[in-house]
């Protein structure tokens, strides 16, 4: 069966809100169903988009089961485009498992697996794609910024820009390929308008710019990496608990006690941060040690920034050249005179230090996102999406003088901006973003 004979035969329902116990529970349906499985929980249907209060009883022994504030949303008027309900009730472990099981026993009613109410709001038309992976970001955000940008993406900021450059991409194919069909007629010569490079250019400009966002919102939305990297007993994990705020990684006398790479995040200015302590860097015959050592060295090549520390009593390890940044923090200053080669100088012990560093680094990715509104540009689907309609409008300006071959580079451009919206079938994408969706969702 098809996903939308599924869609247009099944009824689902779930809990939409967090884990259990709580305060109140939010259970969703959405589907054919939905009225008449509320109408037999409650007698009667409250108006649409109303909360009503009402007793929730189970329809096969008139027991009641809880009560609680109830509401419809016909379709098509509603999140999914079907017909919806919510059940506001409380949020009991033993209420919430006897609704649903007195519901799923109800004829065509089923639970709902992740994600499948954000794909029926998909498969109506409700979301594109863009819309669905803000919404995820969404649900995710942890910081102000990542509020900001997963919003704008939600309210279809991108969406829109694609449809605009889609379009333009289909007006200049149909410029060629409305020539095309005349081209034999020998008193109709083929001739372009002549703003049409130019058009085609400037459409070609602003995907560019588009994309030069990506790297702002990837930070943004996974966070700006920070590797802290140096030899055994430098001073690492004492450095990442005095970031945090807390006690999190083991601090001892003892060299080599971290052995794996272990992140954290930390909000740094309104922007998530993503900490890494690492196994420290030097010469070992120890298995595990060495795997360590080699995934601090791989995390260090995958960082935004590196923070390499050295301590009056361990060895400067030597590390190879890095495209990122790297700073020199010289710790345990109150042990010893600091190098002057360090670009700071601090004490995780006193905390010496600690503010400017912190300070410096709000500064830094302050710079490095540039500030300004929200990317709109910021899953690597995207990134790639773009490149890749870039490269076939390059090829289409290459090739002005071959129409066909011009307007199929500029269909191919069209298709990858329809593939990024959902409006091109790519069942792998699909499958892949609506499963990182919880049940409810």
């Amino acid at each position: 069966m098809d996903l939308q004979s599924v869609t247009q035969a099944s009824t689902i329902v779930a809990l939409s809100s967090g884990s259990l116990p709580s305060g109140v529970a939010v259970i969703r349906l959405s589907g054919p169903r939905t009225f008449a499985a509320v109408q037999a929980l409650c007698d009667t249907l409250p108006r649409p988009r109303h909360l009503s209060l009402r007793v929730l009883r189970n329809p096969a022994t008139g027991e009641a089961l809880d009560q609680g504030l109830v509401a419809i949303f016909p379709a098509p008027n509603s999140f999914t485009g079907e017909d919806c309900a919510e059940l506001q009730v409380h949020g009991s472990p033993a209420g919430v498992k006897a609704i649903l099981a007195a519901l799923t026993a109800m004829e065509g009613i089923e639970l709902a697996g992740p994600g499948d109410f954000t794909r029926r709001a998909f498969e109506n038309g409700k979301l594109d794609l863009t819309a669905i992976e803000g919404l995820g970001d969404l649900l995710a955000a942890e910081t102000e910024t990542q509020r900001r940008q997963a919003l704008a993406r939600l309210e279809g900021g991108l969406a829109d820009r694609i449809a605009l450059w889609r379009g333009l991409l289909l007006d200049s194919r149909a410029e060629i390929e409305a020539r095309l069909d005349f081209s034999d007629e020998d008193d109709v010569p083929f001739e372009l308008p002549r703003h049409f490079v130019s058009d085609l250019e400037t459409l070609g400009a602003a995907l560019e710019d588009a994309l030069q966002g990506y790297e702002r919102g990837r930070i943004t939305r996974e966070g700006f990496r920070i590797v802290l990297a140096g030899a055994p007993n430098a001073g690492k994990s004492s450095l990442l608990n005095a970031l945090a705020g807390s006690d999190l990684a083991i601090v001892t006398a003892e060299a080599g006690t971290t052995r794996d790479t272990k992140d954290v995040s930390i909000d740094l200015g309104g922007q998530l941060v993503t900490l890494t302590d690492t196994a420290g860097l030097r010469e070992t015959d120890s298995l595990a040690e060495g795997e360590g050592i080699r995934r601090a060295r791989r995390a260090m090549h995958a960082a935004d920034l590196v923070l390499l520390l050295v301590a009056p009593d361990a060895p400067t390890p030597a590390i190879e050249p890095l495209a990122v940044p790297v700073w020199t923090l010289a710790t345990k200053s109150d042990l010893a005179a600091p190098p002057e080669t360090a670009d700071l100088t601090l004490s995780a012990h006193t905390g010496a230090g600690i503010p400017l560093l912190i300070e410096r680094l709000e500064r830094h990715i302050e710079q490095r996102l540039g500030g300004g509104e929200p990317s709109l540009v910021s899953h690597l689907r995207d990134k790639e999406a773009l490149g890749a309609a870039i490269a076939h409008i390059r090829s289409a300006l290459a090739r002005i003088d071959q129409p066909e071959l011009c307007a199929e580079d500029l269909r191919r451009a069209a298709d990858t901006l329809a593939g990024l919206i959902g409006l091109m079938d790519n069942e792998a994408v699909l499958d892949r973003l609506f499963a990182g969706f919880c049940i409810g969702k």
